[in-house]
């Protein structure tokens, strides 16, 4: 099952890779993994597939070569500057925390912005210690959107959450490794292995068991996020509307 591009490549993968195990591949070369239409479309109907497979008791989702998923386009960026769209119009950055099945972020790639954010949104997240990772709204001069600003502190801790939002900084999964996070940091190409790994072990517990528990382990995040997430789209009413920030992302983009 696939999602094609016109470069023959799929945009977005789901494949079965062992028994009750399924990865999901975001390949978007053209866009490196940027939230194009084409990867949007491609998740949201990969989980939709998901949904209604009641075979999957474990989801792994990736990217490819360097990158995992390289968050919003310089179009959409400029987009919500304009105040013609909401970030929660992309509508993908909590795919797996509503997913039923355990997700696990094999991020074999960069992670930037919205992209590190979506991964964060997994149960599970492997990092890879070559690949940056960074929450970089604030380098744009506007707040922090799809939850970064809730998922960072839970899955990271207060002080490193507030550094990476606050600073937008790029940190290496080295790094980041030093800086304590509770994540398993392993070289670029051990990381699908990492994941598998832990998909297998996943994959012997009964299907039932592992919704019933993850529906319990995630359900304050699933309660809480939407306050969260329409606090967001007030601060970037306010901070999208600054001089700068048009700027910043013509000038700064990609760099």
């Amino acid at each position: 099952m696939h999602w094609r591009q016109t470069l023959e490549k799929p945009v977005v993968e789901l494949c079965e890779i062992a028994p009750h195990i399924v990865q999901v591949t975001m390949q978007d070369r053209l866009h490196k993994n940027t939230f194009s239409k084409e990867l949007i479309s491609g998740l949201i109907t990969a989980f939709e597939s998901i949904g209604k497979d009641k075979t999957i008791k474990v989801v792994i989702l990736t990217g490819y070569d360097s990158y995992f998923s390289s968050g919003g386009t310089q179009e959409e960026l400029l987009t919500l500057q304009a105040g013609n769209m909401k970030f929660t119009d992309i509508g993908i950055f909590s795919l797996a925390l509503e997913c039923q099945v355990p997700v696990i972020a094999a991020m074999q790639g960069h992670g930037i912005g919205g992209g590190f954010v979506m991964g964060l949104f997994c149960d599970f997240v492997i990092l890879s210690r070559e690949s940056v990772y960074t929450t970089n709204f604030m380098k744009y001069g506007f707040t922090p959107g799809m939850g970064a600003t809730y998922i960072l502190p839970k899955k990271l801790g207060f002080s490193l959450a507030n550094e990476m939002l606050m600073n937008a900084a790029r940190y290496r999964g080295e790094e980041l490794k030093i800086r304590g996070v509770p994540f398993p940091v392993v070289p670029r190409k051990e990381v699908l292995e990492t994941a598998l790994q832990l998909a297998s072990g996943l994959a012997e517990k009964p299907r039932d068991s592992l919704i019933i528990l993850k529906n319990h382990l995630v359900a304050s995040l699933r309660k809480e996020l939407p306050e969260i997430i329409e606090q967001e789209v007030v601060m970037h009413q306010k901070t999208f509307q600054l001089t700068e920030v048009k700027e910043k992302i013509t000038e700064l983009f990609g760099h």
